[in-house]
């Protein structure tokens, strides 16, 4: 769809990228329908510089084209260059100076990337667009360098605890925490017992034509992807995203604190909120989120805390590290890690119960929550000893709702500590057992997590001894991991020297 076939009294080109969806973003203040233009581009260089999952394509490729709509319906004229536009140069950079070529506007803006790749491919244009601040977020990227500043080590629950009197959320009128503490993770812990409560379904967004007409180019285009598409129902617009976010805190809030690190068979979503996607593309916004959540009067007081967290807290944290550490970041690998993924995080074909489930989620809904994505696909890499930015790529593949800024510091940095501590203060090392006790995988797995020898070992446990082991050096002295070095301090030197037999065989047979 082009409405834009004369050139004449072009003020502003508008750029929208696809994780921008949002009408009344920054980028659109004082625009003039009558003379303002935007431009959307589908290109085929973000849609291949890394395999993608089908399922995360078309996300994406739907989400813009029902955008393209809602700003035609608010008369606003669009330029939209579709994937299989025979003129699509299929990059950026192209697109955007043929669009300057031929409408010819006296000024170009867009609001600031998300990513850096695509912050510089705009800088380095020959008429570089006008980048405006992105008011989606609650702390803006000059704030969080005056953060940094005065925290020369930022740690997430300092700066929570910053964002929570800024916004005055779950705060009282002396300026105190609601329920008196800052957080309530130790009521978020519980695994599912033979009691647990049943989990309601989520609801479902057809296809409409639109979105059917991508699911045909992304299995014509993209048929080698990875990743099943068939029974696609991701919230593509504003109005299916506001119905997903209506749904969770109705159906799931109340209990998504306690269970929110469980982990069971055969549930990919369980109490979550499943709303990572919208929020990443701009569809929803994160006040309106957590104020929605707030409204509920039903949902407990961890529950509570434990969104508007993840939300306030770990999401602007993890944006601030980002766009602190790039590009830099994305190279740093503190424990010399220097494998290549498993080729089964491809396929989910593994004895690992735990991973076979957890890929089989990924594979199936291009998802998997995150103690999944942390404890269960993250740990085993960071265990065997993956190069961080590996398992970047992957998760951007493979996720639907991955964009880069959210991605980098959660994989790279909280769950393989490849920046050596930035993001987390120790490595998320755990053993099998830890798996054992927040899910129902070990009991029909063939392997024991309370054993790190033998046949029948698990290979989590092998290889937490081993990385402890390993990286002793490294982490003895810190406080938070002293019980782990006093337990591996138990095991004799010919127990080790098993331990170290065992994790080789494991490396050898996954890589």
């Amino acid at each position: 769809m082009d409405q834009t076939r004369t050139p004449e009294n072009i003020r502003h080109l508008v750029l929208v990228l696809g994780d921008q969806l949002d009408a009344d973003s920054a980028a659109f203040d004082g625009f003039d329908p009558a003379s303002d233009v935007v431009l959307q581009m589908e290109v085929m260089e973000e849609t291949s510089y890394i395999p993608q999952h089908k399922r995360r394509i078309a996300y994406f490729l739907a989400s813009m084209r029902h955008f393209r709509d809602e700003l035609v319906a608010r008369d606003r004229r669009v330029r939209y260059v579709a994937l299989d536009d025979p003129m699509n140069t299929g990059r950026f950079e192209t697109e955007i100076a043929r669009a300057q070529r031929e409408l010819r506007p006296s000024r170009t803006i867009v609001l600031e990337p998300g990513d850096w790749r695509v912050a510089e491919k705009l800088r380095r244009l020959p008429e570089a667009p006008e980048m405006r601040a992105d008011r989606h977020f609650l702390c803006s990227r000059e704030e969080f360098a005056t953060f940094c500043e005065q925290h020369p080590r930022p740690v997430l629950e300092t700066f929570y605890r910053a964002m929570r009197r800024k916004t005055g959320l779950l705060m009282d009128r002396e300026g105190r925490p609601v329920g008196g503490a800052w957080n309530f993770d130790a009521e978020n812990r519980k695994a599912f017992g033979k009691n647990a409560p049943p989990i309601p379904p989520r609801p479902s967004c057809a296809p409409d034509e639109i979105t059917t007409g991508v699911l045909r180019l992304v299995e014509e285009r993209f048929a080698d992807s990875p990743g099943k598409i068939g029974d696609f129902d991701l919230p593509v617009t504003r109005k299916e995203a506001l119905v997903q976010l209506d749904d969770f805190i109705a159906e799931r809030l109340p209990l998504f604190g306690t269970y929110q690190d469980a982990m069971r068979s055969g549930q990919p979503f369980l109490f979550h909120s499943v709303l990572s996607g919208p929020l990443n593309l701009h569809q929803l916004r994160p006040l309106e989120v957590i104020r929605a959540a707030l409204g509920n009067k039903h949902a407990p007081l961890n529950a509570l805390e434990g969104f508007t967290r993840q939300i306030i807290g770990w999401r602007e944290f993890v944006r601030g590290i980002y766009w602190q550490r790039m590009p830099h970041y994305a190279e740093e690998n503190a424990l010399d890690a220097d494998l290549p993924m498993p080729k089964f995080y491809w396929t989910g074909h593994t004895d690992m119960r735990c991973l076979a489930e957890a890929i089989r989620h990924t594979i199936e809904h291009a998802y998997a929550h995150h103690i999944e994505r942390l404890m269960v696909l993250g740990l085993f890499a960071l265990l065997l000893g993956v190069r961080p930015y590996d398992v970047h790529r992957w998760h951007m593949s493979m996720f639907w709702d991955a964009v880069d800024w959210v991605s980098l510091p959660n994989t790279l940095g909280m769950s393989q500590h490849g920046d050596g501590g930035v993001v987390g203060t120790k490595p998320y090392a755990a053993s099998g057992n830890y798996i054992n006790r927040m899910s129902d995988h070990c009991r029909r797995c063939r392997f024991d997590p309370r054993q790190a020898v033998g046949e029948d070992a698990c290979p989590f446990t092998t290889l937490y001894w081993n990385f402890l082991d390993k990286h002793r050096a490294r982490f003895a002295a810190n406080g938070r991991m002293k019980h782990q070095y006093i337990n591996l301090a138990r095991k004799d030197v010919a127990e080790l020297r098993a331990i170290r037999r065992q994790a080789q065989a494991i490396t050898n047979s996954v890589v």
